[in-house]
Protein backbone atom coordinates (compact mmCIF):
# COMPACT_ATOMS: atom_id res chain seq x y z
CA UNK A 1 0.00 0.00 0.00
CA UNK A 2 1.01 3.64 -0.46
CA UNK A 3 2.73 5.09 2.60
CA UNK A 4 0.41 7.91 3.63
CA UNK A 5 3.38 9.80 5.08
CA UNK A 6 5.41 9.64 1.86
CA UNK A 7 5.63 12.59 -0.50
CA UNK A 8 6.08 12.63 -4.25
CA UNK A 9 6.79 15.74 -6.32
CA UNK A 10 6.07 15.65 -10.05
CA UNK A 11 8.30 18.48 -11.25
CA UNK A 12 7.76 20.81 -14.20
CA UNK A 13 4.55 19.67 -15.88
CA UNK A 14 1.77 21.55 -17.66
CA UNK A 15 -1.65 20.52 -16.28
CA UNK A 16 -4.10 20.60 -19.18
CA UNK A 17 -1.44 22.40 -21.24
CA UNK A 18 -1.40 25.50 -19.02
CA UNK A 19 1.39 27.08 -17.05
CA UNK A 20 4.24 24.92 -15.77
CA UNK A 21 3.78 23.63 -12.25
CA UNK A 22 4.93 21.10 -9.68
CA UNK A 23 2.35 18.59 -8.47
CA UNK A 24 2.84 17.60 -4.82
CA UNK A 25 1.47 14.25 -3.68
CA UNK A 26 1.14 12.99 -0.11
CA UNK A 27 0.24 9.34 0.09
CA UNK A 28 -2.50 8.76 -2.45
CA UNK A 29 -3.72 12.37 -2.73
CA UNK A 30 -2.62 15.49 -4.54
CA UNK A 31 -1.94 18.06 -1.86
CA UNK A 32 -0.76 21.05 -3.90
CA UNK A 33 -0.18 22.34 -7.42
CA UNK A 34 2.45 25.05 -7.15
CA UNK A 35 4.76 27.16 -9.34
CA UNK A 36 7.90 25.20 -10.27
CA UNK A 37 10.57 25.01 -7.59
CA UNK A 38 8.55 26.51 -4.75
CA UNK A 39 8.39 23.25 -2.79
CA UNK A 40 11.75 21.94 -1.50
CA UNK A 41 12.51 18.30 -2.15
CA UNK A 42 13.28 17.30 1.42
CA UNK A 43 12.86 13.52 1.61
CA UNK A 44 10.34 13.41 -1.23
CA UNK A 45 10.65 11.21 -4.27
CA UNK A 46 10.92 13.40 -7.36
CA UNK A 47 9.79 12.76 -10.91
CA UNK A 48 10.97 15.11 -13.65
CA UNK A 49 8.19 16.07 -16.04
CA UNK A 50 10.41 18.11 -18.40
CA UNK A 51 7.54 20.39 -19.37
CA UNK A 52 5.29 17.59 -20.57
CA UNK A 53 1.51 17.82 -20.74
CA UNK A 54 -0.21 16.45 -17.63
CA UNK A 55 -3.75 15.08 -17.75
CA UNK A 56 -5.88 13.42 -15.09
CA UNK A 57 -5.96 9.63 -15.24
CA UNK A 58 -8.11 8.26 -18.05
CA UNK A 59 -11.42 6.65 -17.11
CA UNK A 60 -12.89 3.58 -18.80
CA UNK A 61 -16.64 3.70 -18.20
CA UNK A 62 -17.57 0.46 -19.99
CA UNK A 63 -15.17 -2.48 -19.87
CA UNK A 64 -15.32 -6.28 -19.58
CA UNK A 65 -12.02 -7.03 -17.88
CA UNK A 66 -13.13 -10.53 -16.84
CA UNK A 67 -13.30 -12.03 -20.32
CA UNK A 68 -10.21 -11.29 -22.42
CA UNK A 69 -7.79 -13.78 -23.94
CA UNK A 70 -4.95 -11.27 -23.62
CA UNK A 71 -1.91 -13.32 -22.61
CA UNK A 72 -2.94 -16.37 -24.66
CA UNK A 73 -1.74 -17.30 -28.12
CA UNK A 74 -3.95 -16.15 -30.97
CA UNK A 75 -7.57 -17.24 -30.62
CA UNK A 76 -9.29 -17.43 -34.00
CA UNK A 77 -12.71 -15.87 -34.31
CA UNK A 78 -15.21 -18.75 -34.25
CA UNK A 79 -18.90 -19.39 -33.90
CA UNK A 80 -21.76 -17.39 -35.33
CA UNK A 81 -22.16 -13.63 -35.53
CA UNK A 82 -24.77 -11.56 -33.73
CA UNK A 83 -25.41 -11.27 -30.02
CA UNK A 84 -26.86 -14.77 -29.63
CA UNK A 85 -24.06 -16.35 -31.65
CA UNK A 86 -21.33 -14.61 -29.67
CA UNK A 87 -22.92 -15.59 -26.36
CA UNK A 88 -23.01 -19.24 -27.43
CA UNK A 89 -19.40 -19.23 -28.66
CA UNK A 90 -18.16 -17.55 -25.50
CA UNK A 91 -19.91 -20.12 -23.33
CA UNK A 92 -18.28 -22.91 -25.34
CA UNK A 93 -14.71 -21.56 -25.14
CA UNK A 94 -14.31 -19.55 -21.94
CA UNK A 95 -13.37 -22.42 -19.61
CA UNK A 96 -10.48 -23.46 -21.86
CA UNK A 97 -9.10 -19.91 -21.65
CA UNK A 98 -9.45 -19.52 -17.90
CA UNK A 99 -12.31 -17.05 -18.22
CA UNK A 100 -13.17 -15.66 -15.75
CA UNK A 101 -9.98 -15.68 -13.72
CA UNK A 102 -7.70 -13.42 -11.73
CA UNK A 103 -4.84 -13.84 -14.21
CA UNK A 104 -7.02 -12.80 -17.14
CA UNK A 105 -8.35 -9.70 -15.40
CA UNK A 106 -4.92 -8.72 -14.07
CA UNK A 107 -3.39 -8.75 -17.55
CA UNK A 108 -6.15 -6.51 -18.90
CA UNK A 109 -5.90 -4.08 -15.99
CA UNK A 110 -2.11 -3.92 -16.34
CA UNK A 111 -2.48 -2.96 -19.99
CA UNK A 112 -5.10 -0.35 -19.15
CA UNK A 113 -2.87 1.11 -16.45
CA UNK A 114 0.08 1.18 -18.84
CA UNK A 115 -1.90 3.42 -21.19
CA UNK A 116 -3.01 5.78 -18.43
CA UNK A 117 -6.37 4.44 -17.25
CA UNK A 118 -6.67 4.72 -13.49
CA UNK A 119 -10.40 4.22 -12.99
CA UNK A 120 -12.63 1.57 -14.58
CA UNK A 121 -16.29 0.63 -14.50
CA UNK A 122 -16.29 -2.99 -15.56
CA UNK A 123 -19.14 -5.34 -16.34
CA UNK A 124 -18.50 -8.83 -14.98
CA UNK A 125 -20.48 -11.83 -16.19
CA UNK A 126 -22.88 -13.34 -13.66
CA UNK A 127 -24.62 -16.49 -14.89
CA UNK A 128 -25.51 -20.04 -13.92
CA UNK A 129 -22.15 -21.33 -15.17
CA UNK A 130 -19.82 -19.03 -13.23
CA UNK A 131 -22.05 -17.73 -10.46
CA UNK A 132 -20.28 -14.82 -8.76
CA UNK A 133 -16.79 -16.21 -9.40
CA UNK A 134 -15.99 -13.54 -11.99
CA UNK A 135 -16.62 -10.73 -9.51
CA UNK A 136 -14.27 -12.39 -7.03
CA UNK A 137 -11.60 -12.73 -9.76
CA UNK A 138 -11.83 -9.08 -10.80
CA UNK A 139 -11.61 -7.88 -7.22
CA UNK A 140 -8.54 -10.09 -6.70
CA UNK A 141 -6.97 -8.63 -9.86
CA UNK A 142 -7.50 -5.11 -8.55
CA UNK A 143 -5.86 -6.06 -5.28
CA UNK A 144 -2.95 -7.68 -7.15
CA UNK A 145 -2.24 -4.25 -8.64
CA UNK A 146 -2.41 -2.70 -5.18
CA UNK A 147 -5.64 -0.95 -6.16
CA UNK A 148 -3.75 1.35 -8.52
CA UNK A 149 -6.81 1.04 -10.77
CA UNK A 150 -9.98 2.00 -8.91
CA UNK A 151 -12.78 -0.38 -9.92
CA UNK A 152 -16.54 -0.08 -10.01
CA UNK A 153 -18.25 -3.42 -10.70
CA UNK A 154 -21.43 -4.12 -12.64
CA UNK A 155 -22.86 -7.62 -12.20
CA UNK A 156 -23.75 -8.37 -15.81
CA UNK A 157 -26.26 -11.01 -17.04
CA UNK A 158 -24.65 -11.61 -20.46
CA UNK A 159 -26.85 -14.66 -21.14
CA UNK A 160 -30.13 -12.98 -20.26
CA UNK A 161 -32.11 -12.34 -17.10
CA UNK A 162 -35.51 -14.00 -17.30
CA UNK A 163 -34.77 -16.72 -19.83
CA UNK A 164 -32.28 -18.27 -17.40
CA UNK A 165 -34.13 -18.98 -14.13
CA UNK A 166 -31.90 -18.17 -11.19
CA UNK A 167 -30.06 -15.23 -12.75
CA UNK A 168 -32.16 -12.63 -10.95
CA UNK A 169 -31.26 -14.32 -7.67
CA UNK A 170 -27.56 -14.14 -8.61
CA UNK A 171 -27.89 -10.44 -9.43
CA UNK A 172 -29.52 -9.83 -6.06
CA UNK A 173 -26.72 -11.70 -4.30
CA UNK A 174 -24.14 -9.67 -6.22
CA UNK A 175 -25.79 -6.40 -5.21
CA UNK A 176 -26.04 -7.51 -1.59
CA UNK A 177 -22.36 -8.49 -1.79
CA UNK A 178 -21.26 -5.01 -2.79
CA UNK A 179 -21.54 -4.81 -6.59
CA UNK A 180 -22.03 -1.15 -7.41
CA UNK A 181 -24.48 -1.83 -10.22
CA UNK A 182 -26.41 -4.65 -11.80
CA UNK A 183 -26.73 -4.91 -15.55
CA UNK A 184 -29.35 -5.81 -18.11
CA UNK A 185 -29.28 -6.78 -21.77
CA UNK A 186 -31.73 -5.92 -24.57
CA UNK A 187 -34.93 -6.56 -22.60
CA UNK A 188 -37.06 -7.00 -25.73
CA UNK A 189 -34.67 -8.92 -27.98
CA UNK A 190 -33.02 -11.23 -25.43
CA UNK A 191 -35.68 -11.96 -22.81
CA UNK A 192 -38.62 -10.88 -25.00
CA UNK A 193 -40.26 -9.47 -21.89
CA UNK A 194 -39.07 -5.89 -21.37
CA UNK A 195 -41.50 -5.16 -18.53
CA UNK A 196 -40.55 -8.25 -16.55
CA UNK A 197 -36.85 -7.78 -17.29
CA UNK A 198 -36.74 -4.18 -16.11
CA UNK A 199 -39.10 -4.70 -13.18
CA UNK A 200 -36.78 -7.42 -11.91
CA UNK A 201 -33.73 -5.16 -12.11
CA UNK A 202 -35.43 -2.14 -10.56
CA UNK A 203 -36.83 -4.24 -7.71
CA UNK A 204 -33.28 -5.27 -6.79
CA UNK A 205 -32.05 -1.68 -7.08
CA UNK A 206 -34.87 -0.43 -4.86
CA UNK A 207 -34.16 -3.09 -2.23
CA UNK A 208 -30.35 -2.86 -2.17
CA UNK A 209 -29.51 0.68 -3.28
CA UNK A 210 -27.34 -0.49 -6.18
CA UNK A 211 -27.34 1.24 -9.54
CA UNK A 212 -28.39 -0.20 -12.91
CA UNK A 213 -26.32 -0.22 -16.10
CA UNK A 214 -28.18 -1.72 -19.07
CA UNK A 215 -26.65 -2.87 -22.35
CA UNK A 216 -29.11 -1.63 -24.97
CA UNK A 217 -28.32 -2.59 -28.55
CA UNK A 218 -31.96 -2.51 -29.68
CA UNK A 219 -32.36 -0.25 -32.72
CA UNK A 220 -34.60 2.68 -33.59
CA UNK A 221 -38.12 2.72 -32.07
CA UNK A 222 -37.68 -0.64 -30.34
CA UNK A 223 -34.70 0.75 -28.47
CA UNK A 224 -36.48 4.05 -27.84
CA UNK A 225 -39.34 2.05 -26.31
CA UNK A 226 -36.86 0.45 -23.91
CA UNK A 227 -35.49 3.90 -23.10
CA UNK A 228 -39.04 5.00 -22.23
CA UNK A 229 -39.59 1.98 -19.98
CA UNK A 230 -36.34 2.67 -18.14
CA UNK A 231 -37.12 6.36 -17.71
CA UNK A 232 -40.65 5.57 -16.50
CA UNK A 233 -39.21 3.46 -13.68
CA UNK A 234 -36.57 6.01 -12.72
CA UNK A 235 -39.27 8.65 -12.46
CA UNK A 236 -41.75 6.47 -10.58
CA UNK A 237 -39.19 5.22 -8.03
CA UNK A 238 -37.46 8.59 -7.60
CA UNK A 239 -34.00 7.10 -8.17
CA UNK A 240 -31.15 9.53 -7.54
CA UNK A 241 -29.35 11.09 -10.53
CA UNK A 242 -26.33 9.15 -11.79
CA UNK A 243 -27.54 5.73 -10.60
CA UNK A 244 -29.00 4.57 -13.91
CA UNK A 245 -26.95 4.22 -17.10
CA UNK A 246 -27.68 3.03 -20.62
CA UNK A 247 -24.70 1.55 -22.44
CA UNK A 248 -24.47 1.67 -26.24
CA UNK A 249 -28.04 2.96 -26.71
CA UNK A 250 -27.85 2.82 -30.49
CA UNK A 251 -31.48 3.88 -30.73
CA UNK A 252 -30.66 7.39 -29.54
CA UNK A 253 -28.92 8.11 -32.86
CA UNK A 254 -31.39 6.05 -34.92
CA UNK A 255 -34.51 8.03 -34.06
CA UNK A 256 -35.43 11.36 -35.62
CA UNK A 257 -34.04 14.57 -34.09
CA UNK A 258 -37.30 15.52 -32.35
CA UNK A 259 -37.64 12.11 -30.68
CA UNK A 260 -33.97 12.27 -29.65
CA UNK A 261 -34.40 15.78 -28.24
CA UNK A 262 -37.34 14.63 -26.13
CA UNK A 263 -35.49 11.56 -24.86
CA UNK A 264 -32.43 13.62 -23.98
CA UNK A 265 -34.52 16.22 -22.16
CA UNK A 266 -36.15 13.52 -20.08
CA UNK A 267 -32.83 11.78 -19.39
CA UNK A 268 -31.28 15.06 -18.25
CA UNK A 269 -34.18 15.77 -15.91
CA UNK A 270 -33.84 12.33 -14.30
CA UNK A 271 -30.03 12.20 -14.27
CA UNK A 272 -29.81 9.14 -16.51
CA UNK A 273 -26.41 8.78 -18.20
CA UNK A 274 -24.98 6.94 -21.19
CA UNK A 275 -21.74 5.22 -22.12
CA UNK A 276 -20.40 4.53 -25.60
CA UNK A 277 -17.58 2.51 -27.09
CA UNK A 278 -17.65 4.69 -30.23
CA UNK A 279 -18.38 1.89 -32.74
CA UNK A 280 -16.67 2.72 -36.01
CA UNK A 281 -19.49 1.63 -38.33
CA UNK A 282 -22.22 3.59 -36.61
CA UNK A 283 -23.20 7.19 -35.95
CA UNK A 284 -21.63 8.64 -32.82
CA UNK A 285 -23.48 10.18 -29.90
CA UNK A 286 -23.84 13.85 -30.90
CA UNK A 287 -21.54 15.80 -28.61
CA UNK A 288 -23.33 19.14 -28.67
CA UNK A 289 -26.81 17.68 -28.40
CA UNK A 290 -25.81 15.78 -25.27
CA UNK A 291 -23.96 18.71 -23.72
CA UNK A 292 -26.72 21.17 -24.55
CA UNK A 293 -29.31 18.85 -23.01
CA UNK A 294 -27.14 18.21 -19.96
CA UNK A 295 -26.83 14.44 -20.40
CA UNK A 296 -23.50 13.01 -19.25
CA UNK A 297 -21.81 10.25 -21.23
CA UNK A 298 -18.53 8.42 -20.95
CA UNK A 299 -16.19 6.39 -23.14
CA UNK A 300 -15.43 2.70 -22.76
CA UNK A 301 -13.35 0.05 -24.47
CA UNK A 302 -15.98 -2.71 -24.31
CA UNK A 303 -14.28 -6.10 -24.74
CA UNK A 304 -10.52 -6.25 -25.23
CA UNK A 305 -9.17 -9.06 -27.43
CA UNK A 306 -11.94 -11.41 -26.38
CA UNK A 307 -14.26 -14.08 -27.78
CA UNK A 308 -16.55 -11.42 -29.23
CA UNK A 309 -13.85 -9.70 -31.26
CA UNK A 310 -10.04 -9.84 -31.61
CA UNK A 311 -9.86 -6.03 -31.56
CA UNK A 312 -9.11 -3.82 -28.57
CA UNK A 313 -6.00 -2.94 -26.59
CA UNK A 314 -7.31 -1.16 -23.50
CA UNK A 315 -6.19 2.32 -24.58
CA UNK A 316 -9.02 4.65 -23.63
CA UNK A 317 -7.38 7.58 -25.43
CA UNK A 318 -7.68 5.49 -28.60
CA UNK A 319 -11.43 5.17 -28.04
CA UNK A 320 -11.68 8.93 -27.54
CA UNK A 321 -9.77 9.42 -30.80
CA UNK A 322 -12.11 6.99 -32.55
CA UNK A 323 -15.16 8.88 -31.30
CA UNK A 324 -13.75 12.24 -32.35
CA UNK A 325 -12.58 11.08 -35.78
CA UNK A 326 -15.76 9.17 -36.62
CA UNK A 327 -17.93 12.02 -35.32
CA UNK A 328 -16.13 14.73 -37.28
CA UNK A 329 -14.89 16.53 -34.15
CA UNK A 330 -12.28 19.08 -35.29
CA UNK A 331 -12.61 22.37 -33.40
CA UNK A 332 -10.24 22.99 -30.49
CA UNK A 333 -12.95 23.41 -27.87
CA UNK A 334 -14.63 20.18 -28.98
CA UNK A 335 -11.37 18.21 -29.03
CA UNK A 336 -10.65 19.39 -25.49
CA UNK A 337 -14.19 18.42 -24.49
CA UNK A 338 -13.56 14.88 -25.74
CA UNK A 339 -10.42 14.65 -23.59
CA UNK A 340 -12.41 15.93 -20.61
CA UNK A 341 -14.99 13.20 -21.12
CA UNK A 342 -12.20 10.62 -21.34
CA UNK A 343 -10.65 11.75 -18.07
CA UNK A 344 -11.97 14.37 -15.65
CA UNK A 345 -15.68 14.11 -16.38
CA UNK A 346 -15.77 10.37 -17.02
CA UNK A 347 -14.73 9.71 -13.43
CA UNK A 348 -18.29 10.28 -12.22
CA UNK A 349 -19.07 6.80 -13.53
CA UNK A 350 -16.67 5.34 -10.95
CA UNK A 351 -16.47 7.81 -8.05
CA UNK A 352 -18.29 10.77 -6.55
CA UNK A 353 -15.07 12.64 -5.78
CA UNK A 354 -13.37 15.25 -7.93
CA UNK A 355 -11.01 13.76 -10.51
CA UNK A 356 -8.51 16.35 -11.69
CA UNK A 357 -5.00 17.64 -11.05
CA UNK A 358 -6.04 19.69 -8.05
CA UNK A 359 -5.39 19.64 -4.32
CA UNK A 360 -7.53 17.08 -2.54
CA UNK A 361 -8.09 14.78 -5.51
CA UNK A 362 -6.77 11.24 -5.80
CA UNK A 363 -3.30 11.54 -7.32
CA UNK A 364 -4.01 10.22 -10.84
CA UNK A 365 -1.75 11.96 -13.36
CA UNK A 366 -0.75 10.96 -16.88
CA UNK A 367 2.24 12.57 -18.61
CA UNK A 368 2.39 12.77 -22.40
CA UNK A 369 4.90 14.51 -24.64
CA UNK A 370 2.32 16.67 -26.39
CA UNK A 371 1.72 20.36 -26.98
CA UNK A 372 -1.80 20.42 -25.57
CA UNK A 373 -4.83 18.13 -25.02
CA UNK A 374 -5.87 18.47 -28.68
CA UNK A 375 -2.45 17.33 -29.86
CA UNK A 376 -2.41 14.43 -27.40
CA UNK A 377 -5.80 13.25 -28.69
CA UNK A 378 -5.32 13.49 -32.43
CA UNK A 379 -1.84 11.89 -32.33
CA UNK A 380 -2.75 9.33 -29.63
CA UNK A 381 0.55 10.18 -27.99
CA UNK A 382 2.17 7.36 -25.97
CA UNK A 383 2.04 7.79 -22.21
CA UNK A 384 5.42 8.71 -20.69
CA UNK A 385 4.53 8.21 -17.04
CA UNK A 386 1.44 7.31 -15.04
CA UNK A 387 0.77 8.15 -11.41
CA UNK A 388 -2.15 6.12 -10.07
CA UNK A 389 -3.33 6.84 -6.57
CA UNK A 390 0.13 8.15 -5.74
CA UNK A 391 1.93 5.14 -7.22
CA UNK A 392 4.49 5.96 -9.90
CA UNK A 393 4.03 3.65 -12.88
CA UNK A 394 6.59 3.36 -15.67
CA UNK A 395 4.61 2.26 -18.73
CA UNK A 396 7.68 0.49 -20.13
CA UNK A 397 7.79 -1.76 -17.07
CA UNK A 398 4.20 -2.87 -17.67
CA UNK A 399 4.69 -3.51 -21.38
CA UNK A 400 3.82 -7.08 -22.30
CA UNK A 401 3.36 -9.09 -25.44
CA UNK A 402 -0.35 -9.82 -25.74
CA UNK A 403 0.33 -13.55 -26.25
CA UNK A 404 2.58 -14.02 -23.22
Amino acid sequence: MVDEDATLIIRDVRPWGGERADVVVTGSRTTAVTPPGTVPAGSATEVQGRGQLALPGLVNTHAHVDKSWWGHTWESYGGEGGTQGRIAHERARRDALGIPGEAVATRVLRESLRTGTTRVRTHVDVDLGVGLRGIEAVRAAGAALDDAVELSIVAFPQDGVLRRPGVLDLLRRAAEGGADHIGGLDPSLIDRDPVGHLDGLFDIAADTGCGIDVHLHEPAELGAFSFDLILDRVERLGIAPGRINVAHGFAIVDVDPVRRRDLLARMAGLGVTMTTVAPVRMKQLPLHEFDDAGVRFGFGTDGIRDLWSPYGDGDLLGIAWQYARAGGVVRDEDLVRVVEIASRDGARFVTDEEHDIVAGARADVVLVDAENPMDALVRRVPRSLVVAGGRVIDPAELAQRPWE
